[in-house]
Parts: C-alpha cells; sequence; structure tokens
C-alpha cells in the first residue's frame, strides 16, 4: 500500500484534511507529530511517529527508523515546524526533497534577506541585529517606519511596526520574550527592515521539478499596516493588473530558484505599492491554518491537500484550475488577551449568503491573546460567491453576525 508521513505538531488544525487526503488517494497516512493527535469524525487514529520540532535531526532519525519497517513513498511538512525535519528524512530515504539548505533558509529571515539581495530580488531595506549589535542604530540605518521581525517565528508572531527610536527597546525586548515563549532562542537575530506601504497579497504555489505553479493569488482587502500585523481576509482570485499579477508570480520563480527550492508547495508575501511588487518571504509549505479549504480545485472539487499529496507522491496531471468563480477565508480576528467565554449569532453568521462554512477552533474557556503574541486564531469563516468582492462582503456581513465575548 502506498504510505505517506506527514509532519503535523499537535496544535495543527490540518490533520484531518491531510488524513482524509491521503484516503481519497487509497494512501495510507503516518502522521509525525509532537504529541497526541485529535482527529474529529474519525473512530481510528492513524498511525504516528513522535517527533520533536526543535530537534529536527532526531526527528528525522525516528521517521527514517519507522520507515525501515513500514517502508514511506513521500515524506510531507505541513509547516515551518517541520521542514528542516521532513526534508533530512526524505534525503535519507532516498525520496523526493527540497535540499536541507533550501529549507533551512526559509526558516530564517535573515539568511532569506541575505540569499534575495545576492539575487537582486526587490525587496524592503534591512538590517540584521545581533546580540551585540544597537537596535535603534540598526533602526535609523533602514529609517523610521521599521518592522521588527524575529527570524524564525512565522504566521506574523512577534512582527512589531516601530516608529521612532524610543519604541525600538522595548520592541526588542518584547520580541525576545516572544521567541523564548516559543521555545526558540530568545537572543536569535532579529531583522530590522523598512515598513512598506500599499497592499499585501500572497501567492500560494506548487514546485515541480522546479517549475511553479500559482495554484492561486489571494488578495488582502484589509489594510495591514501595524503595530502588528494580524491577518484577516483572503480572497481570490486577484483583482490586480495582470502585469501585476505576472510580475508576482515571476518574482515568485525567481525567489524559489534563489532559495533553491524545487518541490513542493511555495507561499509567498508580498507587497504592491503603485505597482511595484516587494518581495517580502517565502515559505516551504502551503497556507497556514485552515485557509486551504478556501481552494477547490477542478470540476470534482479537489482539496488543497490532495492536489499536494499527489504531487508528492509523484502522480502528475492533477487538477489545478480553480473550482470557484471567487472564494475567500476570514481568520476570526482576537481583540484583547482573556478568557473567551462565549461566541454568539453563529447561526446567523452561518445563514449569510455566500458562507459556504464556519469552523471555531479555540474551545470556549480558553486564554487568548491579540498579535503579537497570539498563535492561533478564533476560527475560521469560509465564503463563496460569483465575484471577489460579493465573496468578500459576505465574510464581513458574517463576522458582523458574531458577538465575540473575552473576559
Amino acid at each position: 500500500m502506498t504510505r505517506v508521513l506527514i509532519v503535523l505538531p499537535s496544535a495543527s488544525y490540518r490533520t484531518a484534511d491531510f488524513v482524509a487526503a491521503a484516503k481519497i488517494l487509497r494512501a495510507e497516512a503516518i502522521i509525525a507529530t509532537d504529541a497526541a493527535q485529535v482527529i474529529r469524525g474519525r473512530t481510528a487514529s492513524p498511525r504516528m511517529v513522535r517527533v520533536d520540532p526543535l530537534r529536527p535531526e532526531w526527528s528525522a532519525r525516528r521517521i527514517v527508523e519507522f520507515a525501515e519497517e513500514f517502508p514511506l513513498d513521500a515524506v510531507v511538512a505541513a509547516d515551518d515546524g517541520g521542514v528542516v525535519m521532513a526534508a533530512v528524512a526524505a534525503k535519507e530515504l532516498g525520496l523526493v526533497h527540497n535540499s536541507l539548505e533550501a529549507v533551512r533558509a526559509t526558516r530564517d529571515k535573515s539568511t532569506m534577506r541575505e540569499i534575495f539581495a545576492r539575487a537582486e530580488l526587490p525587496q524592503p531595506a534591512y538590517r540584521i541585529i545581533g546580540a551585540n549589535d544597537d537596535p535603534s542604530r540598526a533602526c535609523t540605518e533602514v529609517g523610521y517606519p521599521v518592522v521588527l521581525k524575529p527570524v524564525s517565528l512565522s504566521a506574523s508572531r512577534g512582527v512589531i511596526r516601530v516608529d521612532d527610536a524610543e519604541a525600538v527597546l522595548a520592541a526588542v525586548a518584547r520580541i525576545g520574550a516572544i521567541t523564548a515563549e516559543a521555545g526558540r532562542d530568545p537572543d536569535e537575530p532579529i531583522l530590522a527592515e523598512a515598513f512598506l506601504p500599499g497592499t499585501e497579497i500572497a501567492l500560494e504555489g506548487l514546485l515541480v521539478d522546479g517549475d511553479l505553479e500559482v495554484l492561486a493569488l489571494f488578495d488582502k482587502p484589509d489594510p495591514m499596516n501595524g503595530p502588528y500585523f494580524e491577518e484577516t481576509i483572503l480572497v481570490t482570485p486577484s483583482l490586480l493588473d495582470g502585469r501585476v499579477q505576472d510580475q508576482i508570480a515571476s518574482i515568485a520563480r525567481a525567489a524559489a530558484a534563489a532559495l533553491g527550492l524545487v518541490q513542493g508547495p511555495i507561499h509567498a508575501e508580498m507587497r504592491i505599492d503603485d505597482g511595484q511588487v516587494s518581495l517580502l518571504e517565502v515559505a516551504a509549505r502551503s497556507i497556514g491554518g485552515l485557509c486551504g479549504r478556501s481552494l477547490r480545485f477542478g470540476l470534482l472539487g479537489t482539496s488543497l491537500e490532495v492536489t499536494l499529496l499527489r504531487s508528492a507522491l509523484g502522480y502528475r496531471g492533477g487538477p489545478s484550475a480553480l473550482q470557484a468563480a471567487a472564494s475567500g477565508v476570514m481568520m476570526l480576528p482576537i481583540s484583547r488577551a482573556g478568557i473567551l467565554t462565549n461566541i454568539s449569532g453563529q447561526e446567523q453568521a452561518r445563514a449569510v449568503p455566500g458562507i459556504v462554512d464556519m469552523e471555531l477552533t479555540i474551545p470556549i474557556g480558553s486564554h487568548v491573546r491579540p498579535p503579537p503574541e497570539a498563535d492561533r486564531y478564533l476560527g475560521f469563516l469560509f465564503a463563496m460567491g460569483d465575484t471577489p468582492r460579493t465573496t468578500e462582503e459576505s465574510l464581513r456581513q458574517a463576522h458582523a453576525e458574531l458577538t465575540i465575548e473575552i473576559r
């Protein structure tokens, strides 16, 4: 039987979707995770391998040992934290993989910036702040306003905009605390980069032998100007001019090539201001959270996870055209820190025309925090429509029906 191992952290929202995708492809799904997984709607859990995202080489050895008894046909990482161990394990097993150097570069924003600079790709001005460097001087050299980022975290965690020198040291200390909480070195470098005005977009792509197929281009209609950078609405297809879309795809291809990525999904973030495209970052994984559920391909509505596993297993000719005229997702924002006590209006939100699903991902009674400390969302709203604008409006109307109570 075909067998695919999927690296998923215990906090991942996507376990059930990947297991369902493997079942559709008649493959056995093996989950490599750091703790027990709960898969709703299943009576039997898939086989699991215990790993530690903070020890990728050790974790890769655990995967290889498992494969000695149960041979694997592919190793897939579902999020940033698993890409290094997946690359190491796949190399050891002789499976299709990206190089270790390439995936490590996607996990270090400072290394990525330097690679993009050598490749002369358009990106914001930046400085790398080491433990012995003067953060205020680095920010002054970049020019205010400046965006400060931990080099190893993702999903906008720890990303802070500072507008003047007085705010720098407090932001640096806050980033160090967030980095330590995530299990990283609190003294790791911090990336200082120029804040770019304009709109932000996200590109979802799939690499096969170095060739990039653009699966979707998401507009982010809500302004992301800081001081923190919480994601909210993503809508596809993009309303950007066709020439700008072509430029975005071209930059994504060049960025993947510069990093050395040749196989599997990429998720790229860029900013567009007055027709000028600047590269923010590229991840060697697909879109995070449950956002992938907003994408369905071909006449059969094939999921993103099926598309990814098909490619990882070497199947060719899979559907790539998006099924709906327009689709979108809203990540429900967290307004303030506290205890989540109730979310009312759910039936009304689901009844909004265009809304196709809603899933809440944090249980009532949980402690929640807004950015930049936040590492999860309250839930996800999904919509489809005739146009991107009507899809966006459905998401906004549904969100307005919800009353989120945080004590």
